[in-house]
């Protein structure tokens, strides 16, 4: 499918009920190729329908991260953080954690000290330590020992949400995890303020998006509300639970502003984040900041675990359509291609998504960002979901290239 016409591709999703509908919207550097599509419908929380729309309030599950990311980095812009200095004034939690390397046969853990302090940089490249339990079973285990369940309607902040041990030494490894959660955290510590505030003062303010289009779970005012996709009959906490496949639970139960996963936004929003990266417009950060955004941050000593990752079990989720096999790495916000793929992904890209639904890349080299965001009913048709992110992925250059032939 990914050789496909994405329109032809969604439609046909729409008319077997295997899909609601979509937000589609892409850029080019110069404006020459602009592509803004909703197809299919939402259901409202009466349970009327209505048409999907392109300013539709969006969850962007993990592509918060991306969000959260240009708020830590603009953190060092401003000389509050610096990318490889130690944490532990700041998060002193984080720096006395130390690495789960297993458990004696009695159930004991072993823990040791951190080799070195982790750093901001290693947290917005997820070679920290710190990882996401339902990805590390060793870290599932001392949750299951070491932490009472969280009584019902109880909610809880980022240092008690991922307060568990590191997965690895600091630098050492690679795993997906919750250090864009804590790089919100710091960022709030070092400004004063809330992660919200500071992205709705440095990151919309800028682009010109309206402040109240950005909001952390949950979302207030009426007339936002009325746009948010998840706020229907099979979701009327509105917590994502279409984008994540089922759950939600990491919404109802968080306690202020997660950088991970919490920030609700329109598709047009989030394209001006994108395109702000792409022509490197020094609105949300310097210029060098943003080339270093692109870079591969894996040092040598995580390449192997990083690699174990993406050729693992949950490595199709890591790979985000990248073909198994071929060379990865990870920059400041996402995966980042080692390689040009011709007419595709080029070495200058970083891209990433959110939850089961929400995709996203800017591709610096070949001037071309976008995002697909599907809205898909419950049980989830996993497949036909991925073929359809993946023939986003690619039509969309293929559109753009047409609109340059076109228009030469």
């Amino acid at each position: 499918m990914a050789d496909g016409n994405i329109e032809s591709a969604l439609e046909a999703a729409i008319a077997s009920g295997k899909i609601n509908g979509a937000v589609i919207l892409a850029t080019d550097a110069n404006g020459t190729f602009v592509y803004n599509r909703a197809l299919g419908e939402r259901t409202l929380l009466s349970g009327e329908k209505q048409p999907q729309r392109t300013d539709d309030m969006l969850y962007l599950a993990s592509a918060t991260k991306l969000i959260a990311t240009i708020a830590a980095l603009q953190c060092v812009d401003d000389g509050l953080l610096t990318l490889a200095g130690s944490l532990s004034d700041i998060a002193p939690e984080l720096a006395s954690k130390q690495v789960l390397t297993g458990f004696s046969d009695d159930g004991t853990p072993h823990l040791v000290p951190a080799a070195r302090p982790i750093t901001i940089e290693m947290l917005l490249a997820h070679t920290s330590g710190v990882a996401y339990d339902f990805f590390v079973p060793k870290l599932a285990k001392w949750r299951q020992q070491n932490e009472a369940p969280l009584a019902e309607g109880a909610r809880r902040p980022v240092e008690e949400a991922f307060g568990y041990p590191l997965a690895f030494q600091p630098g050492e490894g690679w795993m997906y995890g919750p250090g864009l959660d804590w790089a919100g955290r710091i960022v709030e510590r070092v400004t004063g303020g809330t992660l919200g505030d500071h992205v709705r003062r440095r990151i919309c303010g800028p682009l010109g998006i309206p402040g109240e289009e950005a909001q952390f779970y949950p979302v207030v005012g009426e007339g936002v509300r009325a746009r948010l996709v998840d706020l229907n009959p099979d979701d009327p906490e509105c917590l994502g639970r279409a984008v994540l496949g089922g759950g939600g639970d990491m919404n109802r139960r968080s306690k202020g502003d997660f950088g991970g996963h919490g920030l609700f936004m329109t598709g047009p929003g989030y394209l001006e984040v994108l395109k702000s990266l792409l022509v490197n417009d020094g609105k949300l950060l310097r210029p060098e900041t943003v080339e270093n955004m692109f870079e591969n941050r894996i040092g040598p000593e995580a390449e192997a675990g990083h690699r174990d990752a993406v050729d693992g079990v949950a490595g199709v989720f890591f790979r985000v359509g990248t073909e198994p096999g071929s060379k990865v790495g990870h920059g400041l916000g996402g995966l980042v291609p080692l390689e040009n793929t011709e007419g595709w992904y080029s070495e200058k890209t970083i891209t990433w998504g959110g939850g089961m639904t929400f995709s996203w890349f800017c591709d610096r080299k070949n001037g071309l960002c976008g995002l697909g965001a599907i809205q898909a009913p419950l049980p989830m048709d996993v497949k036909t979901v991925s073929d359809l992110k993946q023939t986003f992925r690619h039509d969309m250059y293929r559109k753009m290239h047409a609109a340059w032939k076109e228009q030469a």
